[in-house]
């Protein structure tokens, strides 16, 4: 059996799977390959499949599905995983830094020291304590973010159509409820025909006037356009992602867009997280090769 390890994953994973068979890097082994590991980067297209004959089994190092055909994957037969269980505290924890970055300008106040600016007057300061955070999806990682903004003293709300209840955030009937509450709004939906440009015109609007988004879920579920228009209005009050339109993003209109924080797709990127994925990795193989 040859296993194709297509994007980045922890460097010891091709040791621990050489009990399976051969592991390789070289994309060109594709049409050999009875399994692939993926992250973001490689899309699993109806092409991608079809150049991959032998191909049994794709597993998605992280949370998100959008990047795999699955509906043909499965008209062929090939099994599809991600690894959900293993990022939502890298995740959390990134949602939680950029949301402190947020009011607490950090980044501002970082580049002013650098270029030898004493900026003590201008950078203003809002607290995360007492303030109503609005999760938007209540999964694993938006719980793993709720357990964190309880411990800084924030009121949690959250909005998810399939949870019916919850053990930390107390749930509003609508997203519309939660926007016109919300002093922070966690973004962590996965990209479906619903959630594909939820955020724009008519949804920012309805938004709580100087409120902070933190968008960790997928960014074709924010309509940049809409957003900038929202932030050079100061409806919205900032805006931090660490997800975009393609990686990289292209002449995305954040580049030049007022009290935005950006990261690049690093969400999942830590060492922890990787040596969880792999221990996923190697028990999904584990379980295909025992059927």
């Amino acid at each position: 059996m040859l296993i194709l390890i297509s994007d980045a994953f922890d460097p010891g994973l091709p040791g621990v799977l050489k009990k399976y068979g051969e592991v390789t890097d070289d994309k060109a082994r594709l049409p050999e390959a009875e399994v692939v590991l993926i992250r973001s980067k490689t899309k699993v297209t109806k092409e991608y499949i079809d150049s991959a004959p032998k191909l049994k089994l794709v597993i998605r190092g992280g949370v998100g599905l959008d990047n795999v055909d699955r509906e043909y994957a499965k008209q062929k037969g090939i099994i599809v995983h991600n690894t959900a269980a293993a990022s939502s505290v890298a995740v959390a924890e990134l949602a939680m830094a950029l949301m402190l970055a947020l009011p607490n300008q950090v980044p501002r106040g970082d580049k002013s020291m650098h270029e030898g600016q004493w900026l003590k007057k201008e950078i203003k300061r809002t607290e995360l304590f007492g303030k109503t955070l609005g999760i938007l999806g209540i999964g694993r990682i938006g719980t793993e973010i709720a357990i964190r903004a309880k411990a800084f003293g924030m009121n949690i709300i959250a909005y998810d159509p399939v949870v019916k209840s919850h053990a930390i955030a107390s749930l509003v009937p609508t997203m519309k409820d939660l926007l016109g509450r919300a002093d922070y709004i966690s973004l962590n939906t996965p990209l479906t025909d619903d959630t594909k440009g939820m955020f724009n015109k008519t949804t920012l609007a309805e938004c709580k006037n100087g409120a902070y988004i933190v968008n960790t879920g997928r960014g074709k579920c924010m309509i940049e356009e809409d957003l900038v228009e929202a932030l050079k209005a100061g409806k919205i009050a900032g805006y931090a992602t660490d997800v975009w339109y393609s990686d990289p993003p292209e002449n995305s209109p954040l580049m030049g867009a007022p009290n935005v924080i950006m990261m690049p797709h690093v969400g999942a990127e830590t060492k922890e997280n990787l040596l969880r994925i792999g221990v996923i990795v190697d028990q999904l193989i584990g379980e295909y090769v025992k059927k």
